[in-house]
């Protein structure tokens, strides 16, 4: 199964978007105040921003829009931005930890209005439970919601005992515990990036679809050059993410494109799906190599992780996840699996997101490399961007920027084994500890 044609993958999302509107491609020159590459959340989102502060936008997609990690992830709007922020206190002190643990909760309502305000069906359900997979981590949960608590979250949170837990949270018998948290949830992404594309060209922003960017020209006035036409911008945003590939060499070896994969089953009954998830609850497992799931609007079970760094993909999807899904629901063996699909996330070496500016064409923007949290960063990185191009400054971005990152060693043939041997002995660890 070919997970890299010009066309959407053949996911669940894609068999059941409410929408199939197509873009053309670029065929003339056009001169804006903003170029956006690429058609995912960062560049869809980015180009709202702009285009609501009243600049001119072409946004180019080399495929369709939601094409990539967009259109295909778990679904998953849970709070956070990066893990474990608290480290990062030596570069942005403790008032910027506070600020970007504030962007995770505020991220996650950026997003809610979007949808709400816009009139977006992307099956939006609240309700998300952390899974402690050991003791420590369940006690790691308390800790956690008592910090919620003191910073005023304003949502429902609530720890649930592992014996509770086959009966309030997902009938399996390999969690120790869980954090249910009423402010997170999961939605139909594919649809989600669909309608903020139709918003934003309601804005007056101009998409163009299946037009991949050959070359970019520095410059004042940036060029950027596709098959049949070039966009000349005073601007440039580049919201490529795991697909950067080698088109600005200074920011695709700070992210390593990491596969994660997904399998759908068929849709089970009413009272299957609800023994299965009682609350119809997001749900993820606190492992290095985590497992997601959740169900879908018609009650199929989606369940996603399997994270490689290899960049080698399964040569069946399908076989390599349920093994994984029936560890956990081994009542399921009886189950078809009905889709199965894989994509590419943007891993950072230090899992937290990069959102800048080049210093050497200071008119070129980026957001990249979201380590999982992408549906709610990327909102909240796009409304950072819009603020930054806009007003020539957004105290949030310098926040962002003030985390350093680092370039993963040996090139492109030798960032991926790396990275794999880095994540065996997180693995390891994890499994004598």
């Amino acid at each position: 199964m070919n997970q890299y044609t010009q066309e959407h993958t053949r996911s669940y999302y894609a068999a059941s978007a409410r929408s199939s509107a197509r873009y053309p491609a670029l065929d003339a020159d056009l001169t804006v105040d903003v170029c956006v590459i690429g058609g995912g959340f960062t560049g869809v989102n980015t180009a709202i921003e702009l285009a609501q502060r009243g600049l001119s936008v072409v946004l180019l997609e080399g495929r369709r829009i939601g094409w990539g990690a967009s259109g295909r992830n778990g679904g998953q709007l849970i709070r956070g931005i990066g893990h474990e922020v608290e480290g990062f206190s030596r570069y942005v002190g403790t008032e910027g930890v506070r600020y970007l643990q504030q962007a995770g909760v505020d991220s996650v309502e950026l997003v809610r209005r979007r949808i709400e305000d816009n009139g977006i069906e992307c099956d939006l359900r609240w309700g998300f439970c952390e899974l402690a997979n050991t003791p420590t981590q369940f006690e790691a949960f308390k800790a956690e919601q008592d910090s919620l608590a003191a910073s005023g979250y304003a949502h429902e949170t609530r720890l649930v005992s592992p014996e509770d837990m086959r009966r309030q949270v997902v009938d399996s018998g390999v969690y120790k515990g869980g954090l249910i948290d009423m402010g997170s949830g999961h939605l139909h992404p594919l649809d989600l990036v669909q309608g903020e594309a139709r918003l934003a060209a309601s804005l007056g922003v101009r998409i163009f679809e299946q037009s991949p960017v050959l070359e970019i020209i520095h410059g004042a006035t940036v060029q950027v050059r596709c098959a049949s036409g070039t966009v000349h911008a005073g601007s440039l945003v580049l919201g490529c993410n795991a697909h950067l590939d080698e088109l600005e060499q200074r920011l695709s070896g700070k992210v390593l494109p990491a596969g994660s994969y997904i399998i759908a089953t068929e849709p089970l009954s009413k009272a299957r799906a609800d023994q299965l998830i009682p609350q119809n609850l997001a749900l993820c497992d606190q492992k290095v190599g985590l497992d997601y799931y959740r169900l879908s609007a018609d009650r199929r079970l989606l369940f996603g992780g399997a994270c490689h760094y290899s960049g080698r993909d399964p040569s069946d999807i399908a076989a390599y996840m349920r093994p994984k899904m029936l560890k956990v629901f081994p009542q399921l063996a009886d189950v078809r699996i009905d889709y199965q699909w894989g994509g590419k996330i943007g891993i950072t070496a230090n899992r937290f997101p990069q959102v800048g500016r080049l210093k050497q064409h200071p008119n070129v923007f980026y957001a990249q490399g979201y380590s999982g949290h992408g549906l709610n960063v990327t909102h909240w990185c796009a409304k950072l961007l819009g603020e930054a191009i806009h007003a020539g400054h957004s105290q949030g971005m310098d926040v962002f920027s003030g985390v350093p990152h680092m370039t993963f060693p040996g090139g492109p043939a030798l960032r991926s084994p790396l990275l794999a041997l880095g994540m065996f002995w997180y693995r390891l660890r994890e499994m004598l500890g």
